[in-house]
């Protein structure tokens, strides 16, 4: 069963403005870069495993100063569109669409921003992508986004993304699935730290 250790990108100064990116392609601010600079993967990743990355900067930065080489490219990976949200901030959205954007949201994993994509159809991309390494034997890190990473626990874990998810999903950490024939998903670990100081304080949560 290959590993498949995913993370999400370092921070970008739209993060830090609490703003929804989506397929805006933000780089990673200059605090995201020297955070990035300062992780590093558990021993047995760190040397043994390929490197593939969403198609956005902030993603590719990631990869990038993590790894030391250029990742393979994978549109799969790519976040969630939000289309005419992105840009703005989830409090503005809420005070401005009121019972409108509440009753979006309840649609689960149907929820759909106007213009933009549904999370069931990040799940179905997904799924084609690891359709096609199902048959892979060497480990590989994907450096992705919070919606892809999401749509991972509705693989892994039933969630219909109605209410909250059954791991709070951490930053500056690394989640850890095994894909088994079928390909059939499966959490190995998730929130392991990927700043060292934060591992020896913390651990995996």
């Amino acid at each position: 069963m290959p590993i498949i250790a995913c993370l999400r990108h370092g921070a970008t100064d739209w993060n830090a403005e609490g703003r929804m990116q989506g397929r805006r392609d933000v780089p990673l601010s200059a605090a995201g870069r020297a955070d990035v600079a300062g992780w590093t993967l558990p021993a047995d990743l760190a040397h043994d495993a390929d490197w593939f990355a969403s198609p956005l900067l902030r993603a590719v930065e990631t990869a990038e100063l993590m790894s030391g080489r250029t990742p393979r490219i994978e549109p799969a990976l790519i976040e969630m569109d939000w289309g005419a949200w992105e840009g703005s901030r989830l409090d503005e959205l809420q005070a401005r669409l009121g019972d409108e954007f509440t009753g979006n949201a309840a649609r689960g994993l149907d929820f759909r921003p106007p213009g933009g994509e549904r999370p069931r159809d990040v799940v179905s991309r997904i799924e084609r992508w690891l359709d096609g390494i199902a048959a892979r034997e060497r480990p590989l890190v994907a450096v992705t986004h919070n919606g892809v990473l999401r749509a991972l626990l509705v693989l892994a874990m039933n969630w219909d993304m109605r209410g909250k998810p059954p791991v709070k999903l951490r930053p500056a950490t690394l989640h850890r699935f095994r894909l088994a024939p079928g390909p059939r998903l499966a959490i190995d670990a998730c929130n392991v730290p990927l700043d060292p100081v934060a591992a020896q304080a913390g651990g995996v949560r």
